[in-house]
């Protein structure tokens, strides 16, 4: 058992948000280790081109099926497009999220209503509707999994006025621990990462490259973290790995900071 601890190879995994940042990265990881992954964003040309990229490098099977997460529409038609492709799913991470800037004063209600039903509305939705692919696969052996992709901006303060995403993390974080209490004795377990600065088009919005991953300077907003640098595909991945693995099995409803020690050194 020991030499297949981390083993998640054959296994049916879906990535939403998959078409870049950390979703992407997880993705990545998932098909390095052998598994068969979904991707789902909003941008049917941008999901289409990174399930082709990601296939070519790690020639494994990335699938896209573009859909609007944050409404219910678009939830029910994801699960009835992977319902007629699936027999059962092993992996879901709830990645998909978005986020909004504005000063206390000027916030919009459409800033609150968007990031909150893309990442907490989203996520308890996508996880119901695919719950009967979920119940296929979940043993006592091997159990199913759901993870979902928090921020340690739901563990403190966030530095960015962005007033609903914080929030809405934090949410994403208790859910966590909800959905953890009922689908354990399901053999479905859900946990959560909680990232810190990687290098995504979100947060080089915040940090000043404009979503513009490859010209932002990123080894200057490492310098402000404690381990000297931001995170890489390989840090979220391989938590994503542990969590998917019979090394997880005995992790139920935890939330895992992936963050160079910014939370515990805050």
């Amino acid at each position: 058992m020991l030499d297949n601890l981390f083993s998640i190879a054959g296994k049916v995994a879906v990535v939403t948000g998959g078409s870049r940042g950390i979703g992407a990265m997880i993705a990545a990881g998932f098909l390095a280790s052998g598994a068969k992954v979904y991707i789902s964003a909003r941008k049917a040309g941008a999901c289409d081109e990174t399930a082709r990229r990601l296939s070519e490098q790690f020639g494994g099977d990335c699938i896209s099926i573009p859909a609007n997460l944050a409404e219910m529409s678009g939830i029910e038609a994801f699960a009835t497009e992977l319902s007629k492709r699936e027999q059962q799913l092993d992996i879901l991470v709830n990645n998909a999220g978005v986020s909004w800037g504005a000063p206390l004063d000027e916030f919009p209600e459409l800033g609150w209503d968007k990031v909150m039903n893309t990442n907490v509305k989203g996520v308890f939705f996508l996880t119901q509707k695919l719950l009967p692919l979920l119940r296929k696969s979940a043993s006592e052996e091997d159990p199913a999994r759901v993870i979902n992709v928090g921020s340690i901006d739901g563990l403190k303060t966030p530095v960015f006025d962005t007033f609903s995403y914080g929030p809405s993390k934090a949410a994403v974080h208790h859910l966590t621990r909800v959905l953890a209490t009922h689908l354990v004795k399901e053999n479905i377990l859900v946990n959560a990462i909680a990232p810190g600065p990687f290098p995504t088009y979100m947060l080089s919005t915040g940090v000043g490259g404009g979503g513009d991953v490859d010209q932002t300077d990123w080894d200057g907003v490492g310098r402000g973290n404690p381990r000297g640098r931001v995170g890489t595909a390989e840090d979220i991945a391989g938590i994503a790995i542990f969590l998917s693995s019979r090394a997880s099995a005995f992790t139920v409803g935890e939330v895992i900071t992936c963050d160079g020690g910014s939370v515990v050194s805050s």
